[in-house]
């Protein structure tokens, strides 16, 4: 079994130009939670991006459980990855289950209908994301609560051995945050790899397991939370100070700005 998941050498990419990573590197084990945080425009999702193949780097590799992404075909690759964008939102009126069965689609030829093992995955997802009682209604006239955790079932419906979302709890309610952060957990401790990008530096600091703080499309620091959230690294890349806590998780909490 492979430990490693996801292993990032020397990534450069440009935009217009402008660059937008240099020479990131990085590696994904299986069975945790990595987290990218870091200021707006520093290239989190860049890096979700290029993973996924959505983007093409300029120089650096990425390979997928051993062997290099350029090796897997569009379907084989979404076999592997669940990926969850901030664009992840559904703009007709579908229902719930609809909605999870898209997760379906690499599995599925073009046309073909789902098959009982399909629905015995689909419902599971469901019942996994604690949205099996949503079945019937329209995604469109759910909450943004219920909505992220539909979202989080169409992933989990794609059977993917690792897990790349992008603001996950973005705009969400701190019961429903940590709904979704809680079962990120539990996808992680499945023996699955997850990379999420956070801006809650409290969520960040509890849930995960190892941390890249990326600034200017740079990795800064990584490691531990702790090592990670350090005064002097809030300071210089979020120009913030932060009250600390370690009665049973660490954790951390933005508190002014300097």
């Amino acid at each position: 079994m492979v430990n490693v998941m996801i292993q990032v050498e020397k990534l450069k990419v440009k935009l217009n130009g402008m660059a937008i990573l240099n020479e990131v590197s990085f590696s994904l084990g299986r069975g945790e939670i990595l987290g990218l945080v870091g200021p707006n425009g520093a290239g989190k999702t860049t890096i979700l991006k290029v993973i996924t193949g959505l983007l093409r780097p300029e120089e650096g590799s990425v390979n997928i459980l051993g062997k290099p992404s350029r090796y897997f075909s569009s379907r084989s690759l979404a076999r592997k990855l669940g990926y969850l964008s901030q664009e992840s939102k559904v703009h007709w009126p579908l229902r719930v289950e609809r909605v999870v069965a898209l997760g379906r689609t690499p599995y599925l030829m073009p046309w073909e209908d789902l098959r009982e093992t399909d629905m015995k995955i689909i419902d599971s997802a469901l019942r996994e994301t604690d949205t099996y009682h949503l079945k019937g209604r329209r995604v469109d006239h759910l909450a943004g609560g219920e909505k992220a955790l539909v979202m989080m079932a169409r992933l989990l419906a794609g059977e993917p051995e690792m897990i790349l979302a992008d603001e996950p709890v973005q705009g969400l309610d701190p019961a429903h945050s940590l709904q979704v952060m809680e079962l990120l957990r539990r996808i992680a401790e499945s023996g699955k790899g997850v990379l999420v990008v956070l801006h809650d530096l409290a969520l960040a600091s509890r849930f995960c397991h190892r941390i890249l703080l990326l600034r200017g499309g740079t990795i800064v620091a990584s490691g531990r939370p702790p090592e990670v959230f350090s005064p002097e690294h809030l300071k210089t890349s979020y120009h913030i100070e932060a009250k600390y806590g370690n009665s049973d998780e660490f954790y951390v909490v933005p508190w002014r700005r300097i």
